[in-house]
């Protein structure tokens, strides 16, 4: 009998498509720990400096000044705004509905840096702390917008972006609630090799550029074979 794979994320997924033994040994055996590094202890500091300037009111640290020109704009978009909201999204009869974020029977989780909610109008910011947006990905922003949509049913319409603090980029996205689910559609496919993987315990490694020098995993691929 085939066994149902644990709820999955935006970073889950990304780590499985870029690999698969990456992701066994990271998100299934464990072998591998997670660790910080500085660029992640960074990207931390300022998440947590921007979530509480716009949440509390608290002044920005110096070191990180750059920012407010972004947040200043945010902060003037009327609506409601929610810092690091936590979603789940399960199944139910064929639909996808809003749930608490460790819900027995959640099947997406989600994070959003900075929501705004008003009315029928939604925005939906995540801030990024790498350099440029070479490698921007505008999935996250499809399923954090469905999330959304779940979760507000008011909602008509998400304007949405990945901020590069950095280097000033804004990527950006709209989404409609008539084509608000479409990104599952989208992934449906690398979510069956993710199951397929679960329940054949077979997990393929894909040679790509993070091998050398950013997996630890016992593979070939970087060496350790």
């Amino acid at each position: 009998m085939n066994k149902t794979p644990p709820a999955w994320s935006y970073s889950s997924i990304k780590l499985f498509d870029t690999c698969h033994r990456k992701y066994e040994s990271e998100r299934v055996t464990k072998e591998v720990q997670y660790a910080d590094s500085e660029a992640t202890i960074y990207g931390k500091e300022l998440h947590l400096a921007c979530e509480e300037y716009m949440r509390d009111g608290r002044a920005i640290p110096p070191r990180f000044e750059f920012v407010l020109p972004y947040l200043e704009k945010l902060e003037n978009i009327p609506g409601e705004k929610i810092c690091e909201m936590q979603v789940g999204l399960k199944k139910e009869d064929g639909r996808f509905v809003a749930c608490d974020f460790k819900d027995p029977d959640v099947w997406f989780r989600g994070v959003a840096d900075l929501v705004i909610v008003d009315g029928t109008k939604g925005w939906l910011v995540d801030y990024k702390t790498s350099k440029n947006a070479r490698y921007a990905d505008p999935r996250q922003l499809a399923l954090m917008a469905a999330c959304m949509f779940a979760k507000y049913p008011e909602l008509e319409k998400i304007k949405a972006g990945l901020l590069f603090v950095v280097s000033g980029d804004f990527v950006k996205s709209e989404y409609t609630r008539e084509k608000a689910f479409d990104i599952f559609a989208d992934l449906h496919g690398l979510l069956e090799q993710r199951e397929m993987a679960y329940n054949t315990n077979v997990w393929n490694p894909k040679p790509n550029g993070l091998c050398a020098k950013w997996c630890r995993a016992t593979c070939p691929h970087n060496g350790s074979l």
